[in-house]
């Protein structure tokens, strides 16, 4: 299993997540696709070399493979979605978060909800909270920590159990993940 060094993934995300409402970041996605299809000695082009230097490291070449496959994923989504607003409300925010999930972006799910996470209360904070840990519970499951995964996974469930954001019932998902099922993101109804 290769996990790509934290700068490298950092920076991936921000892009990915910038990408959903930033038509320069989009761009950028974009040529770092194109990059990916290219051979491993290609040059990268001047958008992805300027935005992206972290990928082009030498030191960072054995992470190549990783991340291009996660910015393929990623840009399965993206360019799926309309350009959103540069501060999408809660319901656009859970409709980028599902995208993200079901194309196995645990990482980018938890940056995405965090900000709401931190301005909600009561039951929304809890319910936001539920599916950012749950989020994370799957990354780490990627990365090998079971352990980390298991407890994460557990927590989440519990907070996301019984509640609803913007039309979305949570407890279907929770449920699944309490059982190891795949979940699927919940969505709006």
């Amino acid at each position: 299993m290769i996990v790509l060094p934290l700068p490298l993934r950092n920076r991936l995300a921000e892009l990915i997540l910038d990408s959903l409402h930033d038509p320069k970041a989009r761009a950028t996605l974009s040529a770092l696709v194109r990059f990916c299809g290219e051979p491993a000695d290609a040059q990268a082009p001047p958008e992805v070399a300027s935005e992206f230097p972290a990928a082009l490291r030498k030191e960072h070449r054995r992470f190549r493979d990783e991340l291009c496959e996660r910015t393929l994923r990623a840009w399965d989504v993206v360019r799926a979605r309309p350009p959103a607003p540069a501060e999408p409300g809660l319901m656009e925010a859970l409709d980028e978060a599902g995208d993200l999930f079901d194309a196995g972006l645990f990482f980018e799910v938890h940056e995405l909800l965090e900000p709401y996470w931190l301005r909600a209360e009561g039951a929304t904070r809890e319910a936001l909270q539920g599916l950012i840990q749950i989020a994370v519970g799957f990354q780490h499951l990627a990365n090998g920590n079971l352990e980390g995964a298991g407890m994460l996974l557990e927590e989440g469930s519990a907070k996301a159990e019984g509640k609803k954001l913007e039309g979305r019932d949570l407890s279907g998902f929770a449920r699944a993940v309490r059982l190891g099922v795949s979940p699927r993101f919940p969505r709006g109804g």
